[in-house]
């Protein structure tokens, strides 16, 4: 079984809208303004790659491989993430609409959100150590079993996190963000 090996490529304006890639490795690859909507990737790898201003919504990662990959300003409505490889899997997004995607059971440590709308995602049973939710909108995100030890929510908004159903242990977060914890004790806080 043969696979193909593409490296240092920079795709621009590609539409895979429903298309289907298969057992393909991308090392060092750049893709520009392309459209993935309900691509599927089955096998493939995706190393040290950067999507700048592509639509990825729904896209499939059937057992693919995301190893530092970066999304900016990308449109990822509706992904599961949850198929990928936990082997290596690190990602980065910048400016990204991630809205009704899910990380559920995802081991990402380490993983930074900037500027990013994260509305209804699941993180249900993820680990994130360490990871940053820096300026991100967490409207309806659930986060339940997920390990958020050391994550920083000091400048996201209108997070709910139950203390008592995720690990929280040395988490940060701002005086503005104690409602999100406490909302479940219906108090007010002021």
């Amino acid at each position: 079984m043969s696979s193909t090996i593409l490296d240092d490529k920079t795709f621009t304006e590609l539409n895979y809208e429903k298309t289907t890639e298969r057992d393909t490795e991308f090392n060092n690859c750049v893709f520009k303004k392309c459209d993935f909507t309900e691509a599927e990737f089955a096998l493939c790898k995706f190393i040290d790659c950067v999507f700048e201003d592509c639509n990825l919504s729904m896209i499939k990662w059937n057992r693919s491989t995301l190893n530092n990959v970066i999304f900016k300003q990308c449109k990822l409505l509706g992904v599961n993430f949850s198929p990928c490889e936990d082997f290596l899997f690190t990602v980065r997004f910048e400016s990204c609409m991630l809205d009704y995607s899910s990380f559920m059971a995802k081991k990402m440590p380490k993983t930074h959100f900037v500027k990013s709308s994260l509305k209804e995602v699941t993180f249900t049973e993820a680990i994130l150590t360490g990871s940053v939710f820096d300026e991100c909108d967490l409207n309806g995100t659930v986060f339940s079993r997920t390990d958020l030890t050391s994550v920083n929510f000091a400048n996201a908004l209108n997070f709910i996190i139950d203390p008592e159903l995720n690990t929280i242990k040395h988490a940060t977060f701002s005086a503005d963000g104690l409602e999100g914890l406490l909302f479940k004790y219906n108090i007010k806080v002021v």
